[in-house]
């Protein structure tokens, strides 16, 4: 709104262009989906798409009317066909595929600290790439150590200090998940432990992980849901932030789904 404001002082936008775009506020109803563009003016926290469930066509339209303020929008679980359709409504919009996530980035961020990633093994990246690619969207640096697990412990002992020098670190694992108590072990900062779906049949589809992860015997280790790589990724930089003396910005997220 201050925006909005802004340009008509500004003569950027004429009183007729500002109330058609105040028009759209509390929320947008496009008969699928009912955006909620007021929700950044009520809590600093504007919306993500979560993609998977929705069409092609659905995700781009959404995209379209997100990013028509000229904001930052994200969105998670994407693939390439629902990519591709924000592309042709969005062109400046871009892809990470193996977070499976979808940004358009066109605000300046507030500038977070310096998150460390760790993922137990290879088949934990995806997640990992997540937290990762969602903590970098809004503001934080993000250090990607991966391939690190416990069953070969002398791989984390060998990068214990990049890991230290992090202002919050995101342990990302699967199978016994000791990973995310080991760090808690090792370093004086909060630890974000995210449980994956891999593993064998026992794994029960991660919720094995999910419960060992909340059973740590470390202080300082929150735990996410399942897979929750972007949850662990906006909460790192909220905790980044702090630790760099900034406030919440409007483009945090509360997912559109």
């Amino acid at each position: 709104m201050q925006r909005i404001l802004k340009e008509v002082a500004d003569g950027r936008k004429t009183p007729d262009e500002a109330a058609e775009t105040l028009r759209n506020l509390p929320y947008e109803d496009m008969g699928f989906a009912r955006l909620d563009h007021h929700r950044g003016v009520r809590t600093g926290s504007a919306e993500v798409v979560f993609c998977q469930g929705k069409t092609p066509e659905q995700t781009g339209l959404i995209f379209e009317r997100l990013s028509a303020s000229g904001g930052n929008v994200a969105g998670t679980r994407a693939d390439r066909a629902a990519f591709e359709a924000v592309r042709a409504r969005v062109p400046d919009a871009a892809y990470n595929e193996t977070a499976r996530m979808i940004t358009v980035s066109r605000e300046k961020r507030l500038a977070g600290g310096r998150v460390a990633v760790a993922s137990a093994g290879t088949a934990d990246i995806p997640v990992a790439e997540e937290a990762a690619a969602a903590a970098e969207f809004y503001g934080s640096a993000a250090d990607r150590i991966f391939d690190i697990g416990v069953a070969g412990i002398h791989r984390l002992l060998d990068q214990a200090e990049r890991i230290r020098d992090a202002d919050v670190v995101i342990a990302v694992a699967g199978m016994e998940v000791a990973l995310a108590s080991v760090i808690g072990g090792l370093v004086d900062s909060p630890v974000i432990a995210v449980p994956t779906s891999v593993g064998y049949g026992a794994s029960m589809g991660g919720l094995t992980a999910l419960l060992a992860m909340l059973n740590s015997c470390s202080l300082g280790v929150c735990v996410m849901n399942i897979d929750n790589g972007f949850g662990a990724g906006y909460l790192a930089s909220m905790i980044s932030r702090m630790a760099v003396g900034q406030s919440s910005g409007s483009d945090m997220p509360a997912v559109q789904r």
